[in-house]
C-alpha cells in the first residue's frame, strides 16, 4: 500500500468537518448577504452622489447613474460652506475629551478595582447609572448650568459635558479588565517596593492597552460624531462643530445635493479611520475583561 492510498482517508476525514460546518453556514449567508447590500447601498449612494456635478443631479435626478465626475462638490464643502473649520473645531473638541476621559477613568478604576474604598460597588453603580438618564431630559439643566459658570458657548463647557457623561461608562469597562488582571502581579510589585503611582503606571495602564483602545475609538466616535450637545451648548456659528455645521449647511444648500453629500462624506471619515485603525482591538478590548 502507497503513502498516497494510506493519506487518503485521513485526508477524507479531516475535510468532512469542514464541509459540514460549510454546509450549516449557508442559511447564515444567505440572510447576512442582503442585509449587508441593504446596510452599504445608503453609503455607496452618498458616496456616489457627492462626485457628481450639481448639472448632472438637476437634469437626471438624484438616483439616475452619474455621467460626471468632479471635486466640486468637495470644494464648495470645505471652501464656501467651511466644513474645514468645523473638522478642526471637532478635533479641538474630540482630542481633549477623549484623553481627559480616559485619564481620568483609568484613574477612577484603578481606585475601585484595586483599593479597599468603602462602598465601592455602589460608587460603581452610581457612575453607570449616570449614562442610563436620556440626555434630552438634561439638556435645559446642563444648559443653566453652564451659563451660571461663565462657560456657555465655549468649547471648554462641551469638552466639560462629554468627559462628565462618559465617565461612568469608560470607568465600568475599565474596572471589570483591571479586576481580571491577578494580583499576584501587584502584590510582587509592592514587595519590590513600588507605589501605587508606580504600579497604575508601569504593570496596570501597559496590560489595559486593549481596553483603552476599544474605549478609545468608541469614545472618538461618540464626541466626534455628537449633535445635541452642541447645538445645547454653543450658539456661535463659527465655533460649531462637524455635525452642526452640516446641519446648517443643508439649510443653506438644500438644492445642491453634491454638496451635502460631500459634507458628509467629509464629516464621516475621520471616525472611520479611527474606528479602522482600532477596529483590531474594539471587540476584543470590550469584552477581554468578561471573559477573564
Amino acid at each position: 500500500m502507497t503513502a498516497a492510498t494510506t493519506l487518503a482517508p485521513v485526508q477524507e476525514q479531516a475535510a468532512a468537518p469542514a464541509r459540514r460546518r460549510g454546509r450549516r453556514r449557508w442559511p447564515f449567508h444567505a440572510v447576512m448577504a442582503p442585509l449587508t447590500i441593504i446596510w452599504v447601498a445608503p453609503m455607496v449612494f452618498v458616496l456616489i452622489l457627492a462626485f457628481r456635478s450639481f448639472d448632472d443631479i438637476a437634469q437626471n435626478g438624484t438616483a439616475a447613474w452619474p455621467k460626471s465626475f468632479t471635486w466640486t462638490g468637495f470644494h464648495t464643502a470645505l471652501t464656501t460652506g467651511e466644513m474645514g473649520r468645523s473638522l478642526w473645531i471637532s478635533v479641538q473638541v474630540t482630542v481633549p475629551a477623549v484623553l481627559l476621559s480616559l485619564l481620568l477613568a483609568s484613574w477612577a478604576a484603578y481606585a475601585l478595582s484595586r483599593h479597599p474604598i468603602p462602598g465601592r460597588r455602589f460608587i460603581l453603580l452610581l457612575m453607570l447609572a449616570g449614562n442610563l438618564l436620556p440626555p434630552q431630559i438634561l439638556l435645559i439643566p446642563v444648559s443653566r448650568v453652564m451659563d451660571s459658570l461663565g462657560i456657555y458657548d465655549t468649547l471648554f463647557a462641551l469638552v466639560a459635558i462629554h468627559v462628565g457623561f462618559g465617565l461612568g461608562f469608560y470607568t465600568f469597562v475599565l474596572h471589570g479588565f483591571m479586576r481580571s488582571i491577578p494580583a499576584e502581579l501587584t502584590e510582587a510589585a509592592r514587595i519590590d517596593g513600588a507605589g501605587s503611582i508606580a504600579i497604575y503606571a508601569r504593570i496596570i495602564m501597559p496590560l489595559c492597552r486593549p481596553s483603552l483602545a476599544a474605549l478609545g475609538a468608541l469614545a472618538t466616535t461618540w464626541i466626534f460624531n455628537d449633535l445635541i450637545w452642541s447645538i445645547t451648548v454653543l450658539r456661535t456659528e463659527a465655533k460649531l462643530p462637524v455635525t452642526a455645521a452640516l446641519l446648517n449647511l443643508q439649510g443653506g444648500y438644500t438644492s445642491n445635493w453634491n454638496v451635502v453629500a460631500a459634507a458628509s462624506v467629509v464629516a464621516a471619515i475621520p471616525t472611520a479611520i479611527v474606528f479602522f485603525a482600532f477596529q483590531r482591538h474594539f471587540v476584543s478590548g470590550l469584552l477581554m475583561g468578561s471573559n477573564k
